[in-house]
């Protein structure tokens, strides 16, 4: 992919975080409740400081809240998954709480990040650093050799962390064949998980990674400089990086948790579950649109039912990247794509 720029002008992130209405610094209370609950955690009674837990993050990351450990059981696996449970330190009604209640989510910036929690916690007490005994939700998630779920248990546990692992060092271990011996499966449950995402239809356009960062910052190796916000101080440039495959790995654990936990959620008719619209017409016509290009045959009128939504949709996803293949682009996230096969009536 060559290099492209477009001049613009310098950007100002924090008069957009002023315009957005974006938290600004914790409230002097809430920040009271952050660093009592830091000097006195609440640890579950389940000790599981046992399972050689990592953490993969990117390079610097020091806000840690999931480790993982993957483990050959028989024929099939044992993924172990800790995420942090930063619930501990947050009492209900308390100042904390409605702060974190008002945030929501953490907001990422080119030039910062406002955190949802305050930093003594989510960079501290109750981020997953290595030697370092911590409260988790622990997820234990028994796979078959094909990668299928064949048992489910999360409970409240201690873990404790081995080593802080980034994505570019990993992707650099595996490559030479000396993975840790905690993410040693980790690309085999992945592809493992891809290959079964494949099968139900699930698509996914691997699109490359996109980061804003200052002019003057070399970019890593693996980026492609696309714009920038022009010359001078406050300004920035696009650049793209493809995904690595440890990346990809990781993810699928994450959501394979996800998985998980629906289906506890489903089986058990309680939880909360994210869910999507129906598509409005106009979204319905522009996919008419694409399959009509592709060749892909849609009857005027016919139903967008979800059988055909997915069939379509999967076979343009092929399409995409075949032809990103036949011209030679950057490889994009179309892993989820399969071949063209007959639509249900």
């Amino acid at each position: 992919m060559g290099s492209h720029r477009v001049a613009g002008a310098p950007l100002d992130f924090a008069a957009l975080r002023t315009e957005l209405a974006v938290p600004g610094d914790f409230s002097v209370p809430a920040l009271r409740d952050a660093d009592t609950a830091a000097r006195n955690p609440h640890l579950p009674d389940e000790d599981a400081t046992d399972i050689p837990f990592v953490t993969v993050d990117p390079a610097g990351s020091k806000d840690l809240d999931q480790a993982v450990h993957v483990a050959r059981d028989g024929d099939g696996y044992l993924v172990s998954y800790a995420i942090a449970d930063v619930a501990c330190f947050v009492a209900a009604g308390s100042a904390l709480d409605e702060e974190t209640l008002r945030r929501g989510e953490t907001i990422y910036f080119p030039d910062t990040r406002v955190p949802l929690h305050p930093p003594v916690l989510s960079e501290g007490a109750a981020s997953l650093l290595p030697d370092q005994v911590r409260p988790a939700v622990l997820w234990r998630i028994g796979l078959d050799a094909a990668g299928d779920v064949t048992s489910i248990d999360v409970r409240r546990a201690r873990v404790r962390s081995r080593a802080q692992l980034d994505y570019v060092g990993l992707q650099k271990q595996v490559d030479a064949g000396t993975p840790p011996d905690a993410v040693a499966l980790l690309s085999e449950v992945g592809a493992l998980r891809r290959q079964l995402a494949r099968k139900r239809h699930s698509i996914n356009l691997d699109l490359p990674e996109q980061e804003v960062i200052p002019m003057g910052v070399a970019p890593a190796a693996d980026t492609v400089r696309s714009g920038d916000g022009g010359g001078g101080g406050g300004a920035w440039t696009l650049v793209m990086r493809a995904e690595l495959p440890v990346e990809r790995d990781n993810a699928e654990i994450s959501l394979l948790t996800g998985v998980c936990a629906a289906k506890l959620m489903l089986d058990a008719g309680y939880g909360i579950l994210r869910t999507v619209p129906p598509p409005d017409q106009q979204a319905v016509q522009r996919l008419q649109r694409a399959a009509s290009a592709l060749g892909i045959d849609w009857p005027r009128g016919a139903p967008m039912h979800t059988s055909r939504r997915r069939c379509v949709a999967s076979s343009i996803a092929t399409a995409a990247r075949s032809a990103s293949r036949h011209t030679r682009r950057r490889r994009s996230r179309s892993g989820y794509g399969i071949a063209y096969r007959r639509c249900p009536e």
